[in-house]
């Protein structure tokens, strides 16, 4: 799943990859490929169907040289210490529906695949109303597609699902 936004340069990383994977013809057809942008809603309404396996695919500021990707394992909050009320706060404004904050949530309600990663590419710069990636992070996708293709191929090629 791709996530991101590409009105802020190197953001849209994982949009552009995962339009790159779209386009190939070779993937099982149970792997199911989509970009949801910033829309973290549209993350929880998809994964509500239920998946065994995630792969996010974002931009990832990390401190490291742009460019470089990372295969990384999602540390959610925890949120066990926050009151009812603040917990309502917490999952109930749509605009912080994070890929982290739907994460918590599906994690919640049940609904978390057991196989959740990221592969996350370290930006050179996010800005405001630019659009295309940076040349570096740009160089970095063919290598991204195939550390992608490659977490597939452990994770996903034993059986479908969906």
């Amino acid at each position: 799943m791709g996530v991101g936004n590409v009105l802020q340069g190197d953001d849209g990383f994982g949009v552009e990859l995962a339009h790159r994977l779209m386009a190939r013809t070779d993937l099982p057809d149970h792997i199911k490929l989509m970009e949801t942008g910033i829309g973290g809603m549209s993350l929880i309404q998809e994964l509500m169907y239920g998946y065994d396996a995630l792969l996010i695919l974002d931009a990832y500021q990390n401190n490291g040289e742009a460019g470089q990707l990372y295969l990384l394992e999602p540390i959610l909050p925890d949120l066990s210490g926050l009151k009812p009320h603040e917990l309502r706060d917490y999952f109930s404004d749509t605009h912080y529906a994070t890929p982290m904050r739907a994460l918590n949530f599906l994690s919640r309600v049940g609904q978390l695949p057991k196989v959740v990663n990221i592969i996350g590419c370290e930006p050179e710069e996010i800005d405001d109303m630019t659009l295309g990636l940076s040349e570096v992070v740009k160089a970095a996708i063919p290598k991204a597609e195939k550390m992608t293709i490659d977490w597939i191929n452990r994770h996903l090629q034993a059986e479908a699902y969906t």
